[in-house]
């Protein structure tokens, strides 16, 4: 079962990082808008897949291609702490024909403890450099 972005309420511990498209979220407010990425929501979706399967420091790869969703368990590096990861990719509505784009939202939360001195916000910041706006 996949995250519904729409409905879901985020933990008021400080152990999670969310962006989303504006609107998007209608009972959590996210850290961050999520900003406009220049690629089709089908090809966002294949790299973020291979992203995940060819990189280490992920586990439990789950994706549902036709609604573009992806579930994806973050291992940290030195204590092997477990976050998890849930990913939406986003058709840009109404853009000028011709033009294509795409928004994530993205929920990182940790399973474990009340802190995690930032690691959820980098992780999300990590994945968004890859695909620059």
């Amino acid at each position: 079962m996949y995250l519904s972005f729409e409905s879901f309420r985020r933990s008021q511990k400080p152990n999670n990082y969310l962006i989303a498209p504006e609107g998007l979220c209608q009972k959590s407010t996210p850290d961050q808008i999520s900003p406009l990425i220049k690629k089709s929501p089908e090809a966002l979706f294949r790299r973020l897949v291979g992203l995940f399967e060819s990189g280490s420091g992920w586990k439990s790869l789950e994706y549902d291609e036709d609604n573009r969703r992806i579930s994806v368990v973050a291992v940290t590096p030195l204590l092997r702490f477990k976050d998890d990861v849930d990913i939406r990719v986003i058709e840009e509505p109404g853009l000028p024909e011709g033009q294509i784009g795409s928004r994530l939202a993205v929920y990182s939360r940790s399973r474990i403890g009340y802190s995690d001195l930032g690691a959820n916000k980098k992780r999300v910041d990590a994945l968004l450099a890859r695909f620059p706006s």
